[in-house]
């Protein structure tokens, strides 16, 4: 009986080894029952491995097993850019103004003031802050604004002048047009300069007409208004050319007594120093 048991004990052992099924046999004669078979099943002890990847070729072209990297996106184009100048940089001014990022100008000239502007405006909205004006910043900005009006492309002067009046053609004149908004220095119909002016409000407004300089005063201040009025020219009572600091620092935003603002003190400084009495005024629309 014990060698039976060790028989059945090492066809164990056998069958570990080797993962078959054995059939034993009975060891004591007639009248023993037979020994059942004995089935032992051994699992595999190295994990499965993981399906390969497919390689399989897609439409008639190998699949791809590494990762593809996502195409890189052109940058915008650029429209204008610091140092470019003309009516196109006044406009974005003028919108730049518009949504307070921007207190000087317009002066048509995309200078280190605008370029900090734009920076500002771009990095509020999440833009890249490069400081250029690009197609996306630009069609963000003309979402937030409006079109802007004549005087706020000019609220600052750098307008063209207007032709000039016929009594202008001759002689020495000072040739003031209300329309443009402009005074030409002219000498037998030829301009020699031309400077951003601005007048009297409707109710102390610039006289209009044809007149000639009686008297130049270059510290002159008004003994009405106790206002500081340099460089001035008079031609029409009280009235007169002269340099202003407000017009200098508000632009268009005020209005003169009824006098010719100038803010341009270099210009009228020259102005000045050319200008005779006796010379002609002409102040028309």
């Amino acid at each position: 009986m014990r060698r039976s048991l060790a028989a059945v004990a090492g066809a164990a052992a056998l069958v570990t080894a080797c993962g078959c099924t054995v059939r034993t046999t009975g060891s004591g004669g007639e009248g023993h029952s037979p020994v059942p078979p004995v089935r032992i099943d051994v699992s595999p002890t190295t994990p499965p491995r993981a399906p390969a990847a497919s390689t399989a070729p897609v439409d008639g072209k190998p699949a791809s097993t590494a990762p593809t990297a996502p195409e890189p996106t052109e940058p915008p184009p650029v429209l204008w850019s610091r140092g470019d100048t003309g009516r196109d940089v006044r406009e974005l001014q003028a919108r730049l103004r518009q949504v307070a990022w921007l207190s000087d100008g317009p002066t048509g000239t995309y200078d280190e003031l605008t370029e900090q502007a734009v920076k500002g405006f771009q990095s509020k909205r999440g833009l890249p802050p490069t400081g250029r004006t690009d197609t996306v910043t630009w069609e963000r900005l003309l979402g937030m604004t409006r079109e802007p009006g004549q005087w706020e492309l000019y609220a600052m002067g750098g307008q063209p002048a207007a032709a000039p009046d016929p009594r202008c053609l001759t002689g020495r004149v000072l040739c003031i047009d209300k329309t443009s908004r402009t005074l030409r220095w002219m000498i037998d119909g030829r301009t020699v300069s031309t400077m951003a002016v601005r007048f009297g409000s409707q109710y102390t407004p610039t006289r209009e007409g044809v007149f000639h300089v009686y008297w130049k005063s270059r510290h002159h201040v008004s003994t009405l208004y106790d206002s500081p009025m340099p460089y001035a020219m008079f031609f029409s009572g009280g009235q007169a050319v002269h340099y202003s600091s407000d017009f200098a620092a508000r632009g268009y935003a005020g209005a003169s007594h009824g006098c010719v603002n100038v803010r341009d003190e270099a210009a009228i400084a020259e102005l000045f120093a050319r200008v005779r009495n006796g010379d002609k005024v002409v102040v028309s629309w």
